[in-house]
């Protein structure tokens, strides 16, 4: 975080008086200040430039944040910070705005911690009004963060920042933490920079910290934001899967402001009473008032679309669904572990509707599994140990894992990827049902990153392909793992798809994929078979 390179005695530009400190994000101080000669208060925002040799950098910058103040001024009465001088001092750039009588949403966040989910798509709303404004007129802002927006005591949020983008070399010169994967690698930006922004300020509101911190020096941010994996959102609900839309790394395929707007407005519609918070009165305007009459002053690396689910897949049928954007499902870490006995719940869960036809994804498609539900008196932590439903029989296979199965099932098909992967899939004749179980040697870290970013970018190009709910964040027989649920068209009618895998460390992982029909996904049959699976399912040691 930039430290203050001005004392609260001098003068910025021979007429503006600081007072105190507003907000500080990285290399960015906001300021109450006055101004001397005609006593009124405004806000210096103080940015440190990088390095300019040619000293071609602060006049264009200027210049360039002036004359972008006018024009979104006019495109967003009110909503936009009015700039009423920019000025270079000592290689800092110090930008002067009309008072702003709210408090930067970085400290609002810094004081309550977290957001109600519905508070956070209010303001996400707001700030899609001044970008949507913004982008009609080819104006990507580039710099937003919770620093550069402004939470007024009503409510509504006052916008800063415009024009820095572009007026220096810097890839990104405030909040490189909120900075876009195009930014960090120095590309071209457009307004796809804008809506990562956008998913990144919606994570902070709702996490209460930015997806990708930052780091000792922005270089190494930026490093972080191009190649880490995004960590799962635990708190955001129903924003869940549209701040992950908005978090892709490749800007093509994130999400749209008009699939954006419907995600947020949806969430609003559905719970309008939510608490959404108080926006409190600006700490320092005390602080100001007592100043003026004191002194002046997964890896990407897949096995073509059903082998691609190596790395930490999830298995589980399919059931005719609604097209809902944001996922109503349960918490992110919707997790079950248990001491030695593999995480198992009534996985298939009963239909909401009280007709119970399957018309539309579940609210909680794997929802945390009661203690009647999740164990057996005869159950027992090792696998010779465990009790089987009747009519199942335990199934050893040479490539180091068992499970029980149907006594009718037997192995239906091998498919193998060099060395680094296998996948064996488990079935009957005549049954459209199957059991795949998949292992991979090239597993990423984090189970639910490589669910987003390397298995479900290869289902969405089977036909038919939606996912049901949030990527969920479980822990299974003592592992890290993911669980997912999609609908896809098999070549017939529909299916649904649930599927677990678990990271066994060093890039080894297994992931158990369950499919049937969706109009059978309910059958109590069904659900014994997916419990019976999970219950069952070891790996060897080796």
């Amino acid at each position: 975080m930039v430290k203050a390179h001005v004392s609260t005695h001098e003068l910025v530009a021979g007429r503006y008086r600081l007072v105190d400190v507003v907000h500080r994000e990285t290399n960015r101080v906001c300021w109450y200040g006055k101004d001397i000669n005609v006593g009124r208060a405004y806000l210096l925002t103080e940015i440190t430039l990088p390095d300019d040799p040619d000293g071609e950098a602060a006049p264009r910058a200027t210049a360039r944040i002036i004359r972008m103040s006018e024009t979104m001024g006019l495109m967003c009465p009110g909503a936009v910070a009015t700039v009423v001088d920019a000025v270079e001092q000592d290689g800092n750039l110090w930008i002067v705005t009309e008072w702003i009588d709210g408090t930067a949403l970085g400290e609002l966040i810094a004081q309550q911690g977290t957001f109600n989910y519905v508070r956070a798509a209010r303001i996400g709303l707001e700030l899609l009004d001044v970008l949507e404004a913004a982008h009609g007129e080819g104006i990507t802002h580039g710099e937003l963060s919770p620093g550069q927006i402004f939470v007024q005591d009503r409510g509504s949020v006052v916008v800063t920042g415009f024009g820095l983008a572009g007026a220096t070399l810097a890839p990104r010169l405030t909040a490189p933490s909120y900075a876009s994967p195009e930014q960090a690698r120095d590309e071209r930006i457009g307004p796809a920079a804008d809506l990562w922004a956008l998913g990144a300020i919606l994570y902070t509101m709702v996490e209460g910290r930015p997806p990708f911190r930052d780091r000792d020096r922005p270089e190494s941010t930026l490093k972080g934001v191009d190649r880490l994996p995004l960590r799962t959102p635990v708190r955001a609900g129903p924003l869940t899967q549209t701040v992950q839309g908005l978090l892709r790394k490749n800007s093509r395929e994130r999400l749209t402001r008009p699939v954006v707007r419907e995600a947020l407005a949806r969430v609003l519609t559905q719970e309008p009473d939510a608490t959404v918070g108080t926006v409190p009165r600006p700490r320092l305007r005390g602080v100001y008032t007592a100043a003026c009459h004191a002194a002046p002053g997964w890896s990407r690396r897949t096995m073509a679309i059903g082998t691609a689910l190596a790395v930490v897949t999830v298995a589980a049928a399919a059931l005719a669904a609604t097209d809902q954007l944001p996922g109503t499902g349960t918490s992110a870490t919707d997790t079950a572990p248990q001491p030695s006995v593999s995480v198992t719940a009534s996985a298939i869960p009963p239909d909401s509707r009280p007709d119970g036809r399957n018309t539309g994804p579940s609210a909680s498609p794997t929802p945390t599994p009661t203690a009647s539900q999740t164990s057996s008196p005869s159950a027992s932590s090792s696998p010779s140990g465990t009790a089987l439903p009747q009519g199942f029989h335990r199934y050893t296979a040479a490539e180091g894992f068992s499970v029980a199965l149907p006594e009718d099932w037997k192995r239906v098909d091998t498919t193998r990827v060099a060395d680094l992967s296998y996948r064996v899939t488990f079935g009957a004749q005549g049954d459209p049902r199957t059991l795949a179980v998949t292992y991979s040697t090239v597993a990423g870290p984090d189970p639910v990153a490589v669910w987003r970013d390397d298995v479900e970018p290869e289902l969405a190009k089977e036909d038919g392909f939606q996912r049901i709910g949030d990527i969920k964040a479980t822990t299974y027989q003592g592992h890290r793992a993911a669980d997912m649920e999609w609908l896809s068209d098999a070549d017939g009618p529909q299916v649904r798809t649930f599927g677990r895998g678990y990271l066994l460390g060093g890039g080894r992982s297994f992931s158990l994929r369950w499919t049937t029909p969706a109009t059978d996904w309910n059958d109590s049959a069904n659900r014994q078979a997916l419990d019976t699976f999970l219950r069952t399912f070891r790996a060897s040691s080796g």
